[in-house]
């Protein structure tokens, strides 16, 4: 590091943010859950397949190549905002260029030509799907990358991380209240209305709009003490050796490992929700958009119990107990109902069960996901004492490089078996066959639950505690006054 950098880089991240801060920190992230929504597996499946009328082989081949180009963006991204040198930081002129490009592919995307051939829609739509999730990570990755910045503290980081979530799990859920409760409403013509995905894409690009300049602009007096790249020229082989180093960092490799295992689940999880609620459990849109408000308060549960249990138990056991008992917990009512346990879809119990089992399930879950958020923090300077140089938007965005490919893996394969029951393509909502509903989910639940329990089991084998995190900062803070 140089010397304005190390110096930036220790007070920087030794400060401790107020409650603004923080919020404003978070607010951004609502724009990531608003377009976590839009683009879930879980509305673009049904949307292309049942509302545009693309094949589902096609449709979930599609989305895996769109998440998959994804995901080799998102770490040029993460480097290119590590390396840039401005007046208003490294992050920042990304955050701020974001807001109005998200918003113009949004509307884009989501109010397509109506009387093109079915071949050029189809490209149409991924071609704008592509650029779409371009524009999300440009905020996305250097938002996660400014926070280890601003702060080191091992636990404040998890705090850091509850925020960010919470503000993302509003958005997104909040999200899905107004699109199934209002656009997708029956008044408004139902859960196949296709003018009402138009509708709900125009307000979509205000809200992600608005949310990443409320927080660029919020977080914007934290730059003059931010970490500042070094300014140097670097050989090729000298900087692929840096990110390699950087990669090859044994906790960050256990992490992007559980990611791939659970990025398949994920990926079939989200594109087959729909299909399961509609078809298994006979639930409406309304019925849906309650659902997500069961999430929405489960966002409250998981931020409660984050910050005690990563304190009592550290956060790798935390997080480890925490996903084992929301994966088993999520697993529970389609088990019961192919046992026979679960009530008739006529029952009221039906919804209520569901209900409560998405509240526990979400409220785990979120908490899982922050600590491990928190977690990939804590690279930062594992990494920076091995190579000696910063790279948080690299560490994110390589983070979720493999999450990505296999979501967009598990969503191919949830157009496999959709093609393999012989889902109904043209059925009216809730018409399917029960006989096709229970192959489905004959195959579909044994998969997910086998590698959602890989992807616990292999964070067994992450090696960063408090202790040598705060041995990693010690030596960090002793290179910067050195360098002073």
């Amino acid at each position: 590091m140089s010397k304005a950098s190390a110096a930036n880089a220790a007070d920087g991240s030794s400060t401790r943010l107020s409650v603004r801060s923080k919020t404003f920190y978070g607010i951004g992230s609502v724009a990531f859950g608003v377009s976590t929504l839009g683009l879930s597996s879980a509305v673009l499946q049904p949307y292309l397949n049942r509302v545009i009328g693309l094949p589902a082989l096609w449709v979930g081949t599609a989305i895996m190549l769109t998440l998959m180009l994804d995901a080799v963006i998102d770490p040029a991204v993460g480097q290119w905002s590590d390396k840039l040198r401005t007046k208003w930081g490294r992050r920042h002129p990304f955050m701020y260029a974001a807001a109005p490009l998200v918003a113009a592919a949004c509307i884009g995307f989501w109010n397509a030509p109506a009387d093109w051939p079915k071949e050029a829609l189809g490209l149409y739509l991924i071609g704008m799907l592509v650029l779409l999730r371009l524009c999300v990570s440009l905020y996305e990755v250097p938002s996660q990358a400014l926070a280890p910045e601003l702060t080191s503290d091992y636990h404040q980081r998890t705090s850091l991380f509850s925020y960010r979530f919470f503000f993302g799990v509003i958005g997104g859920f909040g999200m899905n209240v107004v699109l199934y409760q209002f656009f997708l409403s029956p008044q408004n013509g139902g859960i196949l209305n296709r003018e009402a995905y138009g509708h709900y894409g125009i307000l979509a690009a205000v809200v992600m709009a608005i949310s990443i300049l409320v927080s660029a602009i919020g977080t914007h007096h934290h730059i003059p003490r931010l970490a500042v790249p070094p300014q140097r020229q670097v050989k090729l082989s000298q900087l692929l050796r840096e990110i390699g180093g950087t990669l090859s960092n044994r906790s960050l490799v256990v992490v992007m490992i559980s990611g791939l295992c659970s990025g398949i689940a994920t990926g079939m999880t989200g594109a087959l929700s729909q299909y399961f609620y509609l078809e298994f459990w006979g639930l409406t849109a309304s019925h849906i958009s309650y659902l997500a408000l069961a999430s929405v308060l489960a966002s409250f549960a998981g931020i409660a119990i984050t910050g005690p249990a990563s304190r009592a138990w550290g956060k790798k056991h935390a997080m480890i107990g925490l996903f084992g008992v929301a994966t088993t917990t999520a697993a529970l009512p389609i088990l019961l109902r192919l046992l026979g346990l679960m009530p008739l879809n006529s029952s009221p119990w039906v919804f209520t069960i569901l209900w409560i089992d998405a509240f526990i399930a979400t409220t785990l879950a979120i908490g899982g996901f922050i600590i491990i958020s928190s977690m990939i923090a804590d690279v930062v300077e594992d990494a920076a004492v091995a190579t000696g140089v910063r790279s948080e938007g690299l560490l994110f965005a390589a983070n979720g490089l493999l999450p990505k490919f296999t979501a967009g893996i598990g969503v191919f394969l949830s157009g496999v078996l959709l093609t393999v029951v012989a889902f109904p393509i043209d059925a009216a909502a809730g018409s399917a066959p029960p006989e096709v509903m229970r192959h489905l989910a004959l195959i579909y639940l044994p998969l997910t639950f086998t590698v959602n329990a890989l992807s616990i089991l292999v964070l067994l084998f992450y090696k960063i505690d408090k202790d040598t995190h705060e041995r990693n900062v010690a030596t960090l803070d002793a290179a910067a006054s050195l360098a002073e």
